[in-house]
Order: structure tokens, then sequence, then C-alpha cells
């Protein structure tokens, strides 16, 4: 069992396929009717996100089951590495990896969505695909300062978990606004955020 702050994620069985099971439990420091609406709210908008995702051309794990009542989502179960580990083991394949999430990552943002935690470790590894996982803290509908804070974590992450590969994470960038929908607006954003944070 994996426990979050938020969820906790157990391996399960969905009809005979291997699966993993999300879970929100109740939080006792908030409110009853506050912790029913805000696990339920919380549940529907990952699995849709995870589904918008997938239309949008980005692998994610396919969504099994939805149970409201236990705040739970049942969804396949990625049999790989994450993407942090293969990077840090097999320095070799980080320009190809790092292509393969600049294109993930810029038909999400094309799509409207943020994923909101984007990390490595929230990337797995499989089958010569990178497969985002957990987006529990995404969004739907994303503004382009939504889309700036997504690239200016997954700048931030990359480069205090893989130091040395500067050059492959330029090659995610340039993927990244090779394919992106707005690409000027979303560079100008992307600056904006990080001289902001220079001075403050």
């Amino acid at each position: 069992m994996i426990q979050g702050a938020e969820a906790t994620i157990i391996e399960g069985d969905f009809l005979g396929r291997k699966a993993l099971i999300k879970t929100r439990p109740a939080k006792s420091y908030r409110l009853p009717e506050l912790d029913t609406h805000l696990r339920s709210v919380r549940t529907k908008n990952e699995a849709k996100i995870m589904h918008d995702a997938r239309i949008a051309g980005v692998r994610t794990p396919c969504i099994y089951d939805i149970d409201l009542k236990e705040f739970s989502i049942t969804m396949e179960y990625i049999d790989g590495p994450a993407v942090k580990d293969v990077l840090d083991e097999h320095p070799e394949m980080a320009d190809e990896i790092c292509e393969k999430i600049g294109a993930s990552v810029a038909k999400i943002h094309s799509a409207g969505i943020c994923h909101g935690d984007l990390t490595t470790s929230n990337m797995i590894y499989k089958d010569g695909e990178v497969c985002l996982i957990d987006f529990s803290m995404g969004c739907t509908k994303a503004e382009l300062e939504d889309i700036g804070v997504d690239l200016r974590l997954l700048e931030r992450a990359f480069s205090s978990a893989h130091v040395g590969l500067e050059s492959s994470f330029d090659r995610l960038m340039e993927t990244y606004y090779d394919n992106v929908a707005n690409a000027k607006q979303v560079r100008k954003k992307l600056i904006d955020i990080k001289n902001r944070a220079r001075y403050t």
C-alpha cells in the first residue's frame, strides 16, 4: 500500500486484470459534509482529467471503475519503472525519453489540461512510451497561467532530480514548443513566471 497525503493506493484485481485502486479516505479535521463533497469532486475530477488526457493522445492508465461511495478509482496497473529511475540508471536514453515527455506535455497543454505535479516520478516508462500518472492536482480548462506554472514546476523538479541532464531537458522543451498549440504565448508566460519568482 502507498499512503499519500490525500489518498491510499493498493494493488487489486478487476475482472481478472491486475489493477491499482486509489481511494480518498475521510479526513477527520474537515466538517463531514465538506469532506464528502471534496472527496467526491476530487475523485471525479481526477478521473475526468485522465480520460481527457487519453483522448488528447497521451498514455495514461485506463480507468476500469469509479466508486463515488468509496471515493475510489480502479485503474490499469502499469508495470514499468518510473521515468526518474530510468534516467538515473540509463542517462544515455535521456534525450529520447525527454523528447517523449515534451511531446506528451504539449498534448495535454494543447487540450487545456494541466497535470499539477509534473515530475519524472509521476511518469512510467513502458514499452518505449511515457505514461503520465497521478493527475490528482490537475485541472481542465487550464489558463495560460496554469500551463506556465505546470512547466515551471517540471523545470524545477527536473533540475533538482537530474543534475547533469540539462541538455536533455533542453531537448524536452524544444520538442514541447514544437508541438504545443500556442508556443509563443506559453514561452512568454514561462519567462514572466520565472521573473516574478526572481524578484519576490
